[in-house]
């Protein structure tokens, strides 16, 4: 049985829901050309020797209009960010082709023990200032990076005593309305009284049924179909003097599905689709609601802007919990012990502690910064099935790390990086027996006790990077970061085929990454090329094993390449204009095969256009065109295996519109304009069940307003 969370701010939100109004936090604001994330250190953009893209608040705000789908919203704005699955789940929303850390104001939000591709959604986007995205490999953040970053940087306290803001917006299909009726509700307060700023937010998502262009019900795994979503978000600072300050933060994130429907499976090799339909009279839903159970972030800050000569101090502890409920499945039953199906969650805890000093020197015309400092970790994780059974036992992790960068300005021209981290984990687990699951009476794994013990890992991952700011039209840039990766731990073992974890390919992999590429500046046109390529000692692809049904892990050395161009051009004070585009192409070098669409995506293009209407009024388009990728040929009968379904192209285009009239914003997005009817780039290529063969959604209308005082 799902447990259930009695919370204050549901009741304050459903009875407040009827005069609520989807508030904007900004005025149009200017590119803030800042990032924080990639080497800890607040710099430039046109400094930084990589790749990385900024989302502003006005571009947020604006794809909010549309949907508060932080997917949707990563794949249109980063050029190497896979296309938008269409579901609660980012499996297969890779960027550059491998994992990315999803990360709140730096605390990682993934559970790479088990990774369950959830990270994404983690928080309510209402609460989010700006996104901050680091593409490629990266060396200073640790385990899990190897893709890049994805930092979420929360609200900051407004500069008033207090201010309010109240939405409501309400989304409906434009195909057919019937059950498919939704609201967002947002309540949020900030301010700052003295020494004290404070942000405090509360929202709750309700969705009715999803449909396709045809009208009817998307299929129900990792759906959103009558699914409901609520978020609390609390900052506090204080300034304990003028260079010493406290803050403290609080997100609570609960998200389920209990939808009265079942899916008629479909088959993506004939083109069929999964789709729902309702109960029939009597029957209950398979299973406990999936989704996060009550996932939360807990997070305290100290920071002292000169606690030595020239040197400031950052120190942050924090603590995280996470349940999430994954759908009720067949393949996960075993009728010989009366388990006709099974559900897992994945269980996860973290505590964790960082202590980063920053100094500053002065050497003629030279100019550094060195940040170093030490992360300490506890991770705690396990995935059992809800019956009892458990699929992966609980896995103890502890990770101790040092590291130091730096950055030299030599003259105005030229920024050096180079930096290093030391990093030493070690995961314990238990004796555990492997599950004898079935997905016919003929086909089903084999049970393996296996002894348990200890895996210990370590490395030292280097990056150093150069630009040359040679003018504003032309600024180059080449770099070289390693990123260090535990492969998904909880994935091999419940895999396991032999009867002691030292047995098991579980070794880590160091994933190295060769970057080039300028931005250039052209009067009102601003621009960005980046070229990669990464390579890692032991990547992990899935093999269907015929003889038990189960896809298991191969571990073999991968190469991953690829190129991304973004531009930017302001046409007028009316129009700006902006593009991106993104290739990826990936092999396993050890038997020189293409890799699946579980890493590579399909090669992806957007576009948007923004015009102001006048002071008052914005109406903005945002293209989505994904490209053809057909790298396997089918077996005998015509069909795919695993990941290797080919994709082929199809278009999404979203409009967004607002007005304001004094302290009223009124607004309305359509995703999918054209009603487009299409399976999503990961529904075309997966061939892992039925349950991934759902199109995605057809034209769909969110309109609201919003009030601040």
């Amino acid at each position: 049985m799902r447990r259930t969370h009695n919370l204050t701010y549901l009741a304050v939100l459903l009875a407040l829901s009827p005069i609520i109004s989807e508030a904007s936090t900004t005025t149009e604001q200017s590119i803030e050309r800042l990032t924080v994330t990639g080497s800890r250190i607040v710099e430039s953009l046109d400094e930084v020797p990589a790749s990385i893209t900024l989302i502003d608040q006005q571009t947020i705000q604006e794809k909010l209009r549309v949907t508060a789908e932080l997917q949707n919203l990563l794949a249109l704005a980063v050029p190497g960010m896979a296309p938008s699955t269409g579901s609660t789940s980012n499996f297969g929303q890779t960027l550059r082709g491998r994992n990315v850390l999803v990360m709140i104001d730096g605390v990682p939000q993934d559970t790479p023990l088990r990774n369950g591709g959830l990270g994404i959604r983690t928080l309510d986007p209402a609460s989010i200032e700006r996104i901050e995205v680091v593409n490629g490999a990266t060396s200073i953040w640790g385990n899990g990076a190897a893709g890049g970053v994805i930092n979420y940087i929360t609200k900051k306290p407004s500069t008033e005593a207090a201010r309010v803001m109240l939405s409501q917006s309400v989304r409906s299909s434009l195909v057919k309305t019937e059950d498919s009726i939704g609201y967002r509700s947002v309540l949020s307060l900030d301010g700052t009284t003295g020494h004290l700023g404070y942000v405090a937010k509360l929202s709750q998502d309700k969705y009715g049924v999803q449909r396709d262009a045809d009208g009817d019900i998307l299929g129900l795994q990792y759906g959103l179909s009558d699914s409901r979503q609520r978020d609390l978000f609390v900052k506090l600072g204080y300034s304990l003097k003028d260079n010493q300050r406290l803050q403290f933060t609080y997100n609570y994130y609960d998200s389920d599905q209990n939808a009265r429907y079942q899916d008629v499976p479909g088959n993506i090799d004939l083109g069929e689709k999964t789709y729902a339909v309702p109960l029939a009279d009597g029957d209950i839903p398979l299973g406990a609601p999936q989704g996060p159970e009550g996932n939360y972030n807990l997070m305290l800050k100290y920071e002292h802007d000169e606690v030595f000569s020239n040197t400031s101090l950052v120190l942050d502890g924090y603590r995280q919990k996470i349940d999430n409920v994954f759908f009720w499945s067949a393949t996960l039953g075993n009728p010989e012990q009366g388990f006709e199906g099974g559900q897992s969650a994945i269980l996860s805890e973290k505590a964790g502690l960082r202590g980063v000093l920053t100094s500053r020197i002065a050497l003629g015309n030279v100019y550094a910064t060195l940040i170093y400092g030490v992360d300490l970790l506890q991770d705690v994780t396990s995935q059992p099935l809800l019956d009892g059974r458990i699929w992966v036992p609980e896995m103890d992790m502890n990770s101790r790390a040092v590291f130091v960068q730096s950055k030299w300005e030599l003259a105005d021209d030229w920024t050096v990086k180079a930096g290093a981290r030391r990093e030493a984990i070690n995961v314990s687990v238990d004796d555990y027996n492997t599950l004898r699951l079935c997905r016919s009476a003929q086909t089903c794994s084999t049970p393996i006790a296996v002894s348990g013990g200890e895996m210990a890992y370590d490395a030292t991952t280097y990056n150093i990077g150069l630009r040359y700011r040679l003018s504003e039209a032309f600024s180059p840039f080449i770099s070289y970061s390693e990123g260090f990766e535990v492969p998904d731990l909880g994935l091999l073992l419940r895999t396991a085929t032999v009867d002691d974890i030292s047995l098991i390919q579980s070794e880590a992999s160091v994933v190295k990454n060769y970057e080039a590429g300028f931005s250039s500046q052209l009067k009102a046109l601003y621009f960005n090329v980046a070229l990669y390529r990464s390579t890692s000692e032991l990547g992990t692809r899935s093999q269907l094993d015929s003889a038990t049904g189960v896809y298991r892990p191969v571990r073999a050395p991968q190469e991953i390449w690829g190129y991304e161009a973004s531009a930017e051009y302001r046409l007028s004070d009316a129009w700006q204009l902006s593009a991106a585009y993104g290739y990826a192409e990936g092999k396993d070098t050890e038997s020189d095969t293409y890799l699946g669409a579980r890493q590579i995506s399909a090669p992806k293009l957007t576009a948007s256009a923004r015009y102001r209407v006048n002071a008052d009024a914005t109406v903005s388009m945002y293209w989505l065109h994904v490209f053809n990728r057909d790298r396997f040929s089918p077996n005998a009968a015509g069909f795919y295996s695993g990941d290797e379904g080919p994709i082929s192209s199809y278009d999404v285009i979203n409009l967004s519109a607002n007005y304001q009239i004094n302290n009223w914003q009124l607004f309305a997005g359509i995703e999918n304009l054209l009603n487009e009817d299409y399976f999503p780039a990961r529904a075309q290529a997966l061939r892992y069940g039925t349950g991934y063969s759902v199109k995605g959604p057809g034209a769909t209308l969110n309109i609201g307003a919003s009030y601040t005082f």
